[in-house]
């Protein structure tokens, strides 16, 4: 009885709460540690806005940034031959890149966002918005920005601007001598050449735990690149100062208005652009900010750091103008079309094809450039070299002094190379004379050369006549 009053006494003293306690603290701390993973910030760094690029934009450049959302507002997607592509619903910036089906269908065309209007009228919502004097463009976002994270240090921030007009130099920005060549009554009497719709260009900004090391102005179909402790990079509150070209948007680090002024602002060896300080623009108070995953290559929208009462709702996407591939403006006009035209000897046209969007402009680097360079054709190497000669060797009397130079080094060569090839001679004809031949070997040698082919034939034959 002792025994059975203990183990009821145990009974009554054994509580399972005091057990199910602890073990349901372990298992939820389990669950916190094993729970799914936290979702990635989608904040875009505070740095990344610190550090943006300043835009001045030309005084007298009639084409400003342009809302990305107008112009596909105000625009068809047609194939390369001007034709509409049919069946299509209306087009925004979250469902912009179905049109890749269509692209991608095996037929190997681009899709172009043509103008509803003739583009050479310059409508109004092709001219784009001023920015005001805050530097805020109200009402439009004409800039995408897109980190791309390289290692957990290592980011690289890119500034795209974007503009509904891209208008390309005349005959008054093209260098001599090159300008003389390209003489033609419609380029003499204004015509531009190289324009068209749609214009993307962009900064890049690399960054180290946080801080700049280095920044890429984009300029036509290059680029220059400079460290950013470097004296060519103006700053305001650590801020890349960035001038934007009249009328092609080039992106340079100083400004330039003059032929004596245009060391940095000349492009493709013989056209120069005009920068100055025209209008401030400040790009990322209107702006999409997107991170790009290299290895996935999907992209995802984060919180702007500054934000604005224009800024879309946190539901919009606006990926798609992202992964949209094709073309963000017309195709290049038939020649047979009376508003195209060709640059005399160089076959530059006046109207070219619109240029792709961000996805395209190598936003994996290893150095602040492309890792790809532009493949130059003959004419243009051939432009490049003159040019570099030119104003040390070719212009005004140097032509002279280096015609003279010229001739001096060829009749040196020539001199050269007659006198190297008689003494080649010469010295054969010494080694022949120190040969020794028998004088019966070379008269056997000549009857030899000398004899008639039948003899020559029967020279090892016995005489038939002392035979019989």
């Amino acid at each position: 009885m002792a025994g059975t009053s203990s183990f009821f006494r145990l009974r009554r003293t054994f509580r399972p709460g005091f057990l199910l306690a602890p073990l349901i603290g372990l298992l939820l701390a389990f669950s916190a540690r094993a729970g799914p993973a936290p979702e990635p910030d989608l904040r875009c760094p505070e740095y990344v806005a610190r550090h943006a690029p300043l835009v001045w934009l030309h005084s007298d450049d009639p084409f400003k940034p342009s809302d990305l959302l107008t112009h596909i507002r105000h625009t068809t997607p047609t194939r390369e031959d001007g034709k509409p592509i049919a069946d299509l619903p209306p087009l925004d910036l979250d469902n912009l890149d179905l049109l890749n089906e269509i692209r991608d269908d095996g037929r190997g065309e681009d899709v172009f966002l043509a103008s509803n209007d003739d583009p050479l009228t310059y409508p109004a919502w092709i001219r784009g918005e001023a920015p005001d004097a805050e530097g805020r463009i109200r009402g439009a976002t004409p800039c995408v920005v897109v980190l791309v994270e390289k290692t957990p240090r290592d980011l690289d921030a890119f500034y795209f601007y974007f503009y509904s007009f891209n208008e390309g130099p005349n005959i008054t920005q093209v260098l001599e001598p090159i300008n003389r060549l390209v003489n033609d009554t419609k380029l003499d009497s204004g015509w531009h050449f190289g324009d068209h719709v749609g214009d993307w260009e962009h900064n890049m900004v690399r960054f180290r735990d946080g801080k700049p090391v280095g920044i890429y102005y984009s300029q036509h179909m290059g680029g220059s690149a400079y460290e950013w402790d470097d004296s060519k990079v103006s700053k305001v509150d650590d801020r890349p100062v960035v001038y934007s070209a009249r009328g092609t948007h080039a992106n340079y680090p100083a400004p330039g208005k003059t032929n004596t002024a245009l060391s940095s602002q000349v492009h493709d060896a013989a056209i120069f652009d005009y920068c100055d300080e025209g209008q401030k623009w400040d790009p990322v108070l209107s702006a999409y900010f997107f991170r790009f995953d290299a290895d996935s290559f999907t992209v995802t929208r984060l919180e702007s750091p500054v934000p604005s009462p224009d800024d879309p709702p946190a539901s919009a996407n606006l990926t798609s103008l992202f992964y949209y591939a094709g073309r963000w403006g017309d195709a290049a006009f038939p020649d047979a079309d009376p508003r195209q035209a060709r640059v005399p000897k160089f076959g530059l046209k006046r109207f070219v094809p619109g240029p792709n969007g961000p996805r395209h402009k190598h936003l994996v680097r290893k150095g602040l450039k492309p890792n790809k360079t532009r493949k130059m054709s003959w004419k243009e190497w051939a432009v490049r070299v003159f040019m570099a000669w030119y104003p040390c060797c070719i212009r005004g009397w140097r032509r002279w002094v280096s015609l003279g130079v010229f001739v001096v080094v060829l009749s040196a060569l020539v001199i050269g190379i007659v006198f190297g090839v008689r003494k080649y001679q010469t010295r054969k004809y010494r080694k022949l004379r120190e040969e020794e031949i028998p004088l019966d070997d070379w008269v056997l040698e000549e009857e030899a050369l000398l004899a008639p082919s039948d003899e020559d034939d029967d020279f090892d034959k016995p005489d038939k006549n002392k035979t019989r």
